[in-house]
């Protein structure tokens, strides 16, 4: 994994983006000797950005007029330009809109891939009440781009499933893009006695699973769980044709 930019793009709150980016951070830094480049631009929430260990960067593209200024999002791609080596993009719910429509305008994924980087949508499709709006989510980036998807299956509200039972891998909607969708992880839905409430307790501390392990604020059992979960993802990750 060198030299790779991957975007977390899905225009809907609250679906799980900063997980996604923290999970796929850590994997690459292991895959990966090379400094990796970690990006927040989201104005409201930026919770990527208080994870030190990943020392992130925050780009503001906010004005004082709590509008989004397109031409902030030049400071981001330079950044991502001036240097080799691999970067994380998150973004908020705020700014999806914004940022995708400079990203399509400006030809930006075939400026980053003339210069020698391999790009990269990660995006995210919900289970339960959030399966509607995300899949059109989906619908919408693989339309509008021709970059390799990863699909990230957040089953923490629900299985992605229609109404008929009908699994979303299954759908016809699905089926139209597939061919982009270079890999799938799956975010299962863990016990949320156990395992959901290790993973919160992490989360809530802004750690990484390695910090995890060094951590005495986390027991034995709380480890092995946080442990089990990674090792899955990571798993899912290697499978990935990157």
């Amino acid at each position: 994994m060198q030299n790779s930019v991957h975007f977390i793009l899905q225009g809907k709150g609250g679906i799980g983006k900063t997980l996604v980016s923290t999970i796929l951070a850590q994997w690459i830094s292991a895959k990966d000797e090379t400094p990796l480049r970690c990006y927040d631009t989201d104005q409201e929430n930026a919770t990527f950005s208080r994870y030190k260990a990943m020392d992130v960067k925050h780009v503001p593209v906010m004005t004082d007029s709590r509008t989004i200024d397109p031409k902030r999002f030049d400071a981001l791609m330079i950044d991502i330009l001036e240097e080799d080596g691999n970067c994380v993009i998150d973004n908020g719910a705020n700014t999806f809109s914004p940022l995708m429509g400079y990203l399509i305008e400006n030809d930006c994924f075939s400026l980053l891939e003339e210069s020698g980087r391999k790009v990269y949508i990660h995006t995210i499709v919900g289970g339960g009440d959030t399966l509607h709006d995300t899949a059109m989510g989906f619908v919408s980036t693989a339309k509008s781009t021709s970059v390799p998807l990863v699909l990230w299956e957040n089953e923490h509200f629900g299985l992605l499933q229609s109404a008929s039972g009908k699994q979303f891998t299954e759908s016809q909607t699905y089926a139209d893009n597939s061919s982009r969708v270079k890999g799938r992880v799956v975010l299962s839905a863990r016990n949320a006695d156990t395992f959901g409430a290790d993973i919160k307790k992490m989360n809530t501390a802004r750690l990484t699973a390695q910090e995890v392990r060094e951590s005495d604020k986390f027991n034995l059992m709380e480890k092995q769980r946080i442990k089990v979960v990674f090792r899955d993802l990571f798993e899912q990750l290697d499978k990935v044709e990157w």
